[in-house]
């Protein structure tokens, strides 16, 4: 399965958070499974980093790769192909991080790691 981390996901996945579900746990563990972090999500903590909303222990592009690193989760960059699926969606949510995520899970056909109910009323697979 190719899974793409929210960026919720991926912080909690770093820390090993209480709000991680079992199956979370077990699909980011099993080997089998690609996982990708976004940057989309690094532009997200780093704008949220900036303003003081997201205490991390080094800035952002280091904490990422860092972690990115340690547990073998791959970049996924935008692409322009994803952009196209933009004006299609509806306006469940109005985060352009989450949209921009919703996006890029449609144009590859890949899994969001999520616990965010606007997410999962888009027309894609979520699990949590």
């Amino acid at each position: 399965m190719n899974v793409l981390l929210d960026t919720c996901t991926f912080l909690w996945l770093t820390t090993d958070a209480v709000q991680l579900t079992p199956k979370v746990k077990e699909i980011f563990k099993n080997k089998h499974n690609k996982v990708y972090l976004s940057v989309v999500s690094t532009w997200e903590m780093t704008v949220k980093y900036k303003l003081g909303k997201l205490p991390l222990p080094v800035p952002p592009f280091e904490f990422v790769k860092t972690q990115r690193d340690l547990y073998s989760i791959e970049n996924l960059n935008l692409m322009e192909s994803s952009l196209h699926y933009l004006l299609h969606l509806p306006d469940h949510h109005r985060d352009p991080f989450d949209r921009m995520l919703i996006c890029q899970a449609l144009d590859m056909n890949l899994v969001i790691l999520t616990p965010d109910p606007f997410i999962q009323l888009y027309p894609i697979t979520t699990l949590w």
